[in-house]
């Protein structure tokens, strides 16, 4: 799984440099970045959440409950999703101009641009519906590298479609079949990763087959839980149309300073994507595959194998995301340019990106810690407590950006913004673990807690993960720093040497420091990794 991820990142960044060279980072790339970006918005808000987070665990508990398997109801709820997707889609097209208005503030020539292209990209909230509800029957049924690895299909198609317009387009205003171009061809790549699923469902013995007979199905619980999170969808993305419209204002105002690059939304939106990278090759992949034996526990009311398998899954992922962050920190300058640094985006946009990436990293170990506790919350069929709790972290996110957009200048006003949701998940992650601990520890332990807090504070301090937390975040000051000086010594020599001497520094402290500090976590993964090499 971490293999097809880590390719798929890969063809991801090519993905990103050729559109980053096709449109430059100005307003132009601001338009397909909003247009390419709502489909997934308006997906994520009204289903595609609540897909990710209910399906495995409502598919493992029918599978243990009904005499089929849960063959049929698997039919009913795919029919209904379906249904739901293509009625979404549908909506969402039509309504394309005022999707756009609600998300910027675009006029003009720019809202033109912006509506075409979204118009040719809203189609891909069927197939971005496809692609879940398939991949998560395949993670049900222990199948599970499939839905990482087609996403590489769907960079190839795009990579295909932004080189044949920087072969034939005029490089000027794009014209209208231009947009079609650019815009179909970026749908053409989601339906291939969704469609690319169907043979691995095949060698599963899967088969769909359509059931209309919902009524008393089974199907209110899962509902009733996909409810919390179109809720909990809803506040992230209240959150992200305050980012969204705060960043395309920041860039229209740096384009009037005479600053038309590295500014706006589609500096946001890149640094984003280099920062999630290890997010996506290791926690997603890791809690991927927990997630069904999460589920299986939390149906045999088993809290104790639950609260194990959360904390291995959080010094797991720490041991990777840790260092990771460092090196976003560290190597931020030259890792931008390697992978943005073409056609119309040049040196002084990369570095300004840079700079929003530089305060994405101190996040990422919040970001993946979060993502392992809410699937806990999820796995115990639990959806609304986890609405509440991103409650906290949605508000910060809008509120960090406002400040943001109203003290700093137009040149920073979108770094402000990233680094406040960097602060934003640090503390809804400390709010979740809490809540999470209280709710997987005992009745009785919960009583001699309250009998003793002197005790609970101890236990507390001595627990394993958080002691492991703290170990790593020891390591990461002399990593981050040696990481720098290695990034700035190796300057003169060009991006590549900058960006591999300063990652071969971060990784040298954190192997050196695996034994003093008991990184026991990190030293089996290095250990592993060792070995790999070796054979």
């Amino acid at each position: 799984m971490a293999a097809g991820s880590l390719v798929s990142r890969a063809t991801g960044f090519l993905r990103s440099a050729i559109v980053a060279a096709a449109l430059g980072v100005g307003l132009a790339a601001d338009g397909y970045a909003v247009a390419n970006a709502v489909p997934t918005v308006v997906y994520t808000l009204l289903i595609g959440g609540a897909l990710n987070a209910v399906f495995v665990p409502e598919l493992v508990r029918a599978a243990k409950e009904h005499p089929d398997g849960g063959a049929a109801w698997t039919d009913r709820l795919l029919t209904l999703c379906l249904l739901a997707l293509l009625a979404l889609t549908a909506i969402a097209v039509w309504a394309a101009p005022a999707i756009v208005s609600a998300y910027t503030g675009y006029e003009g020539e720019q809202a033109e641009l912006t509506v075409a292209f979204a118009r040719s990209c809203l189609p891909q909230i069927l197939f971005l519906g496809v692609f879940t509800l398939l991949g998560q029957v395949l993670n049900a049924r222990g199948r599970f590298g499939a839905m990482m690895w087609t996403p590489v299909l769907n960079n190839v198609v795009v990579i295909a479609v932004f080189a044949l317009y920087l072969a034939v387009g005029a490089g000027g205003t794009l014209t209208a079949g231009e947009r079609a171009l650019l815009g179909w061809g970026t749908t053409a790549g989601i339906a291939v990763q969704a469609l690319a699923l169907v043979p691995a469902l095949r060698a599963a013995r899967f088969r769909w087959r359509p059931r209309f007979d919902w009524r008393g199905g089974g199907l209110a619980r899962p509902l009733r839980s996909a409810g919390w999170l179109v809720l909990l969808v809803l506040t992230n993305q209240a959150a992200y149309w305050v980012v969204t419209r705060l960043a395309t204002t920041a860039g229209e105002r740096a384009a009037a300073l005479g600053s038309d690059g590295g500014l706006g939304f589609s500096a946001y939106n890149n640094a984003y994507l280099l920062w999630a990278v290890p997010h996506g090759i290791v926690t997603v992949s890791l809690v991927t595959a927990l997630v069904p034996r999460m589920s299986r526990a939390a149906a045999e009311d088993d809290p104790a194998a639950v609260r194990r398998d959360v904390s291995g899954a959080l010094r797991t992922c720490a041991a990777a995301i840790v260092p990771a962050a460092c090196a976003l920190f560290a190597l931020a300058e030259p890792i931008m340019a390697l992978v943005f640094q073409y056609g119309r985006t040049d040196a002084g946009d990369t570095a300004a990106m840079a700079l929003t990436l530089m305060a994405f990293a101190p996040g990422l170990v919040a970001f993946s810690g979060q993502y392992v506790l809410a699937r806990a919350f999820y796995a115990l069929s639990d959806t609304r407590t986890p609405f509440l709790l991103n409650l906290v972290i949605a508000a910060l996110n809008a509120g960090l950006a406002v400040l943001a957009h109203l003290v700093l200048p137009a040149r920073y006003a979108v770094t402000g913004m990233a680094g406040g949701y960097s602060l934003a998940l640090l503390v809804g992650w400390v709010l979740t673990g809490w809540v999470l601990h209280r709710r997987l520890t005992p009745a009785s332990a919960g009583r001699r807690r309250r009998r003793s807090r002197r005790s609970a504070r101890r236990s507390t301090w001595r627990s394993t993960t958080l002691g492991a937390h703290l170990r790593l975040l020891l390591a990461a000051g002399p990593a981050t720093a040696l990481g720098h000086a290695a990034v700035t010594a190796l300057a003169p020599y060009g991006h590549p040497a900058a960006a591999g001497g300063g990652a071969v520094a971060v990784v040298l402290v954190f192997a050196l420091l695996a034994r003093p500090l008991r990184l026991t976590e990190l030293d089996r993964l290095l250990g592993a990794a060792t070995r790999r090499l070796r054979r």
